[in-house]
């Protein structure tokens, strides 16, 4: 049974309309993703199942004593107080030890401390806290706009297991892919003002989506050949007035009429990379650094060598130092220990997370340009207007003040301005954040088909697993591992680790005797003699292969075929060197 319906929707402020006659069921248990485009209406729509406005027109049925909680994106500039009293709900009950006792066991959910005040606590547990006030509600549909956002992979990981084991209706818009993957068992799009139910998950979505915009095109083809050939026989003149003819004109004003209506899907984002002077082999090389605030270490003793083509991940919890890290690297700041090296030629652009490069009170064309009309694009003078238009910013929109823009906007703005320079070396921090399935998509293709090198802080696990070759791991504690391969690599290396340290089940751990230690054999000293040489061809060959792989010519020379074996060689050499490490320390630990 539905909990709440949407029939026949319309709402507008201004200009095109956000919802067009738009329907929608959301029933008891689902999960439901809202999709769409930056700025198609998404977070209008959760705020008016939210009943914070109304319909323009259209009915919306509700079930009797429904309660709806949203989950906004941003946490609000007045939110004070201690963490239990924020949560508290509004609603007076009768039962006030029931209230105290449902609170409790929502903060030991949430492990958060109710006695803490909110403004000691770091973002993502501010949106804890929101989450937290929303449940107290006891909401039949729970709304959450952008969950994900600012919050670090750990946070993530333990949301999606939070929701999963919810047994609230949920409604949620999100861009993270693996998060819509892992949580929905329905997708809605919002396009053009309508509303699309696709019953299925993520994946079959892309697939079912992607059909029915080709059949869109298709008969959009078909209507528009039609309307030309009966244009050229309403202009043959006469013969188009006679009685006899006057149903075929007014087909054709009808054809006129429904071609005025339709709403164009909004285009893509045209972005290019302009590819600077080749930089030296080495970018950047790290000796036993480390960097410190005062007492506060948070950079110890990290050893890493960054050569041309490598795309690096760098991951951790928030306020691991994983800027820190990005800007030491860069030599924006200097190691109060060891030896960093720099490579030579390097173009530098970088993307900042908190976007401190844009001029609020400067509008969209003055943060490009200044006052200029004109930018030079590879070499070439450009109208700002025309470039700004290929990141979907109209010639009004480009006269806005940077304040009054949406997330999304601003990010395809610091996209633009960096993308106006040359550059070998691309520097990425938390790029994704607010940025469209589509835009996201886009971009993960200019990475990958960048000649230089990429330094790349995410917390979208798609993002790192389909761009970076391997990753720069901040713990939080000062110390920095590396790691091949993308996030989820990382992932099943860390799950590796942790089997190995794990007792056999059933059985205790004994401690060793001294009557039981052995010896070695005479096998295994000669393993043990054999090891070294074979873990250094290993890594001879490992190195020759980065090497090749760091080459862009390695990319334009080789089939797709022939570069898959090459990474899976890879994989190969990283598995066999694992074990013949720890094969190494097995033997080295027996006496001989």
């Amino acid at each position: 049974m539905a909990l709440i319906s949407l029939r026949d929707i319309s709402l507008a402020f201004g200009g095109p309309k956000l919802l067009d006659n738009a329907s929608l069921q959301v029933e008891t248990g689902d999960r439901i993703c809202l999709l769409g485009r930056n700025g198609a209406g998404k977070s209008t729509l959760l705020r008016l199942i939210d009943q914070q406005f109304p319909a323009d027109s259209g009915v919306i049925d509700r079930q009797q004593g429904l309660r709806v909680a949203l989950v906004d994106q941003e946490v609000p500039a007045q939110l004070r107080g201690k963490v239990r009293e924020i949560i508290r709900p509004a609603r007076p009950t009768a039962d006030n030890w029931q209230d105290e006792h449902g609170i409790s066991q929502i903060l030991s959910h949430l492990q958060l401390d109710g006695d803490a005040d909110i403004a000691t606590l770091s973002g993502g547990m501010k949106r804890r806290v929101l989450l937290a006030q929303a449940l107290a509600s006891e909401p039949d549909i729970l709304l959450l706009d952008e969950p994900t956002n600012h919050l670090d992979i750990a946070t993530i990981d333990w949301l999606e297991e939070f929701l999963l084991r919810l047994r609230t209706t949920l409604m949620f818009v999100s861009h993270d892919r693996m998060f819509a993957r892992r949580l929905a068992t329905r997708i809605v799009e919002l396009d053009r003002g309508r509303l699309y139910d696709f019953r299925c998950g993520y994946d079959e979505f892309l697939q079912r989506r992607d059909e029915l915009l080709n059949a869109e095109q298709k008969e959009w083809a078909r209507f528009d050949q039609k309307l030309a050939e009966e244009e050229i026989w309403i202009r043959k003149g006469i013969k188009a007035r006679r009685t006899r003819n006057e149903g075929r004109v007014r087909a054709l004003q009808k054809m006129r009429e429904e071609r005025n209506k339709r709403r164009e899907r909004t285009g893509k984002v045209r972005m290019q990379l302009q590819s600077g002077e080749r930089s030296g082999q080495l970018v950047a090389e790290a000796d036993r650094v480390s960097f410190s605030y005062g007492e506060d270490q948070v950079i110890s003793e990290l050893s890493v060598r960054i050569m041309r083509g490598d795309r690096i991940g760098i991951i951790g919890p928030n306020g691991a130092g994983k800027s820190t890290l990005l800007k030491l690297l860069l030599g924006q700041l200097e190691p109060t220990g060891g030896i960093l090296k720099h490579g030579t030629n390097l173009q530098v652009v970088y993307y900042d997370q908190l976007r401190e490069q844009l001029d609020e009170a400067k509008t969209v064309q003055q943060n490009l340009a200044g006052t200029q009309d004109q930018i030079l694009i590879g070499g070439k003078p450009r109208h700002v207007i025309g470039y700004l238009q290929d990141f979907l910013f109209s010639p009004e929109r480009a006269r806005t003040p940077v304040k009054v823009l949406s997330g999304g906007e601003r990010n395809r703005l610091l996209l633009a301005r960096l993308f106006t320079r040359p550059a070998n070396l691309l520097v990425l921090d938390e790029p994704t954040n607010d940025l469209d399935v589509e835009t996201l998509d886009l971009l993960e293709e200019l990475i990958m088909e960048f000649q230089g090198t990429v330094l790349l802080v995410s917390h979208d696990r798609t993002f790192l697993n389909n761009l970076v070759t391997s990753c720069l791991v901040c713990d939080g504690s000062g110390a920095v591992t590396e790691s091949v391969g993308g996030y989820d690599d990382w992932l099943m290396q860390q799950r590796k680790a942790v089997t190995r340290e794990k007792p056999s089940a059933g059985k205790k751990r004994e401690k060793p005797k001294a009557a039981r230690q052995r010896k070695l054999t005479f096998k295994e000293r000669h393993e043990l003699a054999e090891l070294p040489g074979l873990i250094e061809q290993l890594e001879t060959e490992q190195a020759e292969l980065h090497e090749r792989m760091a080459d862009p010519s390695f990319y334009q020379q080789l089939d797709g075929s022939a570069i898959s074996a090459v990474q899976l060689r890879l994989q190969e050499i990283g598995a066999l060197l694992e074990g013949y490490y720890q094969r190494w320390e097995e033997l080295e630990a027996i006496p001989e």
